[in-house]
């Protein structure tokens, strides 16, 4: 079992009288996917926006790759290698593909002064190498996004998260709303994040995609850890059981005892 390349230690977020996080640890390693799973309410979001910077913790720290880390704000855990992929994908659908992928990091060439030009020629280049890299399916590079399917979509965004070479991608809900071609599509994409040695995070209510995928399950209830399971030795029964309050883990049941 490989070291962590991220870990969250003792993680409490509180928005006013609710406690959104109580005390949660977390390790992401390099080639797994880690499911996170659990009802509405249960700190899903929060986790996920606590760690890529957009939520500061209350309490807790991170550490990455053996060496304790600050995340504050989206910026820091981008340049630490977290990348976030939240469900409405922030595309912009009347932009072609190659623009989405680069938009806000444009390259670009020549130019006087501080009037530059679009490198077209050279993003269009490396957006076929990363989305070939990646068996993406896509008419063209040149396509709208406007006119791909939601499979599609969710494809480019998170391309668009590994230009930074990001250690952890973090994947909020990314089949929801699709069928059943276009959610085969998108998990074998999270396969092939896993294949590049990337330790990914999948963000699910869908526990047949969650089986499909993970090599570990982390359920949250109530903002606490509730179980955490190797897939290959589980069922859904007893995940089912720990989203619940039916069953959990023995961390947990001592932690509140």
């Amino acid at each position: 079992m490989s070291d962590p390349i991220l870990s969250a230690r003792g993680l409490s977020k509180r928005f006013g009288p609710v406690q959104a996080l109580d005390g949660v640890d977390l390790e992401v390693r390099a080639g797994e996917v880690l499911a996170l799973v659990g009802d509405n309410g249960a700190g899903k979001s929060t986790l996920v926006k606590s760690i890529s910077g957009i939520h500061d913790v209350d309490s807790g720290e991170f550490v990455f790759e053996g060496s304790p880390a600050t995340i504050r704000g989206p910026a820091s855990a981008t340049e630490l290698g977290i990348a976030t992929v939240y469900q409405d994908l922030a595309l912009c659908d009347n932009l072609d593909v190659v623009a989405n992928l680069f938009l806000g990091q444009e390259e670009t060439v020549g130019g006087v002064g501080s009037v530059r030009a679009l490198d077209e020629i050279d993003m269009e280049q490396r957006s076929h190498e990363l989305l070939e890299q990646l068996s993406v399916t896509i008419p063209s590079v040149r396509s709208e996004v406007g006119t791909l399917s939601g499979g599609q979509r969710q494809q480019v965004a998170v391309a668009r998260s590994l230009l930074g070479e990001p250690k952890v991608v973090m994947l909020d809900e990314p089949t929801a709303a699709l069928g059943v071609v276009q959610t085969k599509q998108v998990l074998d994409l999270i396969r092939r994040l896993r294949e590049r040695n990337l330790g990914v995070v999948v963000i699910s209510h869908n526990l047949a995609d969650v089986f499909a995928v993970a090599d570990r399950i982390f359920v949250l209830r109530l903002g606490r850890r509730s179980g955490i399971y190797e897939t290959s030795d589980t069922t859904e029964e007893q995940v089912v059981g720990a989203i619940t309050g039916a069953t959990a883990d023995t961390a947990e049941q001592e932690r509140q005892l």
